[in-house]
């Protein structure tokens, strides 16, 4: 009977030692995972509170197709054809996860037609500044390529800017205008940026975007 209590008590012991065995390992590791938590969620609010004030490249943020339609059936006028194909373009591949090349697109049409007016929209929708977003670049033919004398300079110069300011945003957007006046040298330095490659370099160019602006000259009526 008293080796039976002995036993019994023996048993009671380790249960009880067991018990504060995991009441001493649990506060740790509990902690641990709370703290761990807190870190993450302080970081996340750290970023949402920052990008509120500053801009941020963010290359998941959703397009919102309503508000863009939106805007372009009330701005554009009489370009309902390519009010659909520019919604159309920018939708699909703003929800393809993993696209296969860079989104282009290409306008072209008389002057004031409205193709500058389409580009500063569809910037604005995709970067909160427009234009004036350091993940929005312009390049204006006539004006930043100049001298044909300098192309080499140009093409390494222009190379290096796209190389450059993808790999800080992966997203970004790049607008030429004037395309009919732009040299050939040119448009062959964008040229590999916009085919199928996973990547060049080291970069991957798969989510950028480039709008082609090009002006056409209105054909002469006979008398």
């Amino acid at each position: 009977m008293l080796r039976a209590g002995r036993l019994g008590g023996a048993c009671a012991l380790r249960l009880l030692l067991a018990a504060h065995t995991v009441a001493a390992f649990e506060p740790i590791s509990v902690g641990i995972a709370i703290g761990a938590a807190s870190a993450l969620t302080g970081y996340l609010s750290y970023t949402d509170l920052y990008c509120r004030f500053a801009e941020c490249c963010r290359e998941e943020q959703p397009l919102n197709a309503s508000a863009l339609k939106q805007e372009l059936e009330e701005k554009l006028f009489g370009q309902h054809l390519a009010t659909e194909v520019i919604l159309k373009a920018l939708t699909g591949f703003k929800n393809n996860k993993n696209p296969k090349k860079p989104l282009t697109l290409s306008l072209h049409g008389w002057a004031g037609t409205g193709k500058n007016f389409v580009s500063q929209i569809v910037a604005e929708n995709l970067h909160r500044k427009g234009l004036k977003s350091n993940f929005v670049h312009l390049f204006v033919s006539t004006l930043h390529f100049p001298h044909e004398q300098q192309i080499k300079l140009y093409q390494d110069q222009l190379q290096s800017w796209i190389r450059g300011n993808v790999s800080a945003c992966a997203s970004s957007l790049f607008i030429f205008d004037e395309m009919d006046k732009l040299h050939p040298g040119i448009i062959d330095a964008i040229k590999p940026f916009l085919d199928y490659y996973e990547q060049i370099d080291g970069v991957s160019y798969r989510k950028a975007i480039f709008i082609f602006l090009r002006q056409e000259e209105r054909e002469k009526t006979s008398s």
